[in-house]
């Protein structure tokens, strides 16, 4: 214990000289917050409950000093409460929801939330923090520019720049500039907004297939092969020229590597790759008109050193198959789409 902290005396009554003052639970809960923050502790107390935060600095704000002996009485008794808890299980159906949310089904864990409003409880900022991004992006594309901004700034910074990649130009600028208007609004505005968008992003039916009908066609047709994917695709404009178009963006093959892809990220995606598949992708996207600009892409944005080299065992070996060339390209991209999902990297915003 600090030999210079200062001491707390509590209101009312003196006690009978030698006798500590006897302190009531809130009392001796509001000595420990005030020991541990003299000892330069950082207490998550803005995750109380309003109301408890209150009664907490009321209480503080009533006490004055405590002998010593009391302050000692008051610190073994909490570390024996400590010692003694076995298992802590968390308060309310909020709490348990959030330690079930990865045990749950989707639809289950939507219906608790919905019949109990647990959306309306705690911190809803939370909540939406957790929410994929096709989840969020209606809320981008929908809302008012200040619910979007104030969504934008409440998120990550790696998260909230994910997003502004997936809309058009137009808003994303316009959210942006937003943003800079965010520092005015109160925290009590932004509470109620994170609420209304929790409860709204809640309210939404669970889907059996949650990534929609163009993302899994999408997926779909980015693992099969090229003359499948244009045979796929064709039938599809046939069909449905709209449905055609939204899955076409869905996908990213080799060939969108130039077009997706920023110079700077070339090198990275590179070193991941194995030498030997590189150099198959690469001679193999050589033999078609459609993959060349891709092919050079790549070779102009790596080290001079190593594309030269590339060149040259291209130009030596012989031709790679189809089914070769095919499979090494297919592992370039999945790794490409292995840093998109954890966020070491985002694609260029197509034009349109």
């Amino acid at each position: 214990m600090p030999s210079d902290l200062p001491s707390l005396a509590l209101p009312g009554p003196a006690a009978p000289a030698g006798v500590p003052a006897p302190l009531t639970q809130k009392q001796k809960a509001a000595v420990i917050v005030r020991l541990l923050i003299a000892e330069g502790a950082q207490l998550p107390l803005d995750r109380m409950p309003d109301e408890m935060q209150r009664e907490l600095t009321a209480q503080l704000a009533a006490m004055r000093r405590i002998d010593r002996d009391t302050l000692r009485a008051v610190v073994e008794e909490f570390a024996d409460e400590l010692d003694s808890i076995g298992l802590h299980f968390p308060g309310g159906l909020a709490g348990a929801l959030g330690l079930l949310e990865d045990h749950l089904s989707p639809a289950t864990a939507a219906r608790l939330r919905r019949e109990a409003g647990v959306a309306a409880k705690g911190d809803p900022w939370e909540r939406i923090a957790g929410l994929s991004p096709q989840r969020l992006l209606p809320v981008l594309e929908e809302e008012s520019t200040e619910v979007g901004a104030v969504l934008l700034a409440k998120l990550e910074t790696r998260r909230a720049a994910e997003l502004l990649a997936l809309l058009p130009g137009p808003r994303a600028r316009e959210l942006s500039y937003a943003i800079s208007k965010t520092g005015a609004v109160d925290p009590d505005t932004v509470r109620r907004i994170g609420l209304a968008l929790a409860g709204q992003l809640d309210a939404e039916p669970v889907r059996a297939f949650p990534d929609g009908p163009v993302q899994k066609v999408g997926d779909i047709l980015n693992a099969a092969r090229t003359t499948t994917r244009d045979d796929v695709l064709e039938g599809l404009e046939e069909q449905d020229s709209e449905f055609a178009a939204e899955v076409r963006r869905a996908i990213f093959t080799f060939a969108n590597i130039r077009t997706r892809i920023a110079g700077r990220d070339v090198a990275r995606i590179v070193k991941a790759i194995d030498p030997d598949t590189l150099r198959t992708a690469l001679a193999y996207a050589g033999q078609s008109d459609d993959l060349v600009p891709a092919r050079d892409y790549v070779l102009d944005n790596m080290s001079k050193r190593m594309a030269e080299g590339l060149r040259e065992e291209m130009a030596e070996a012989d031709p790679p198959t189809t089914d070769a060339g095919e499979e090494a390209m297919a592992v370039i991209i999945a790794e490409i789409r292995r840093m998109i999902d954890a966020g070491d990297l985002l694609l260029v915003a197509e034009d349109g």
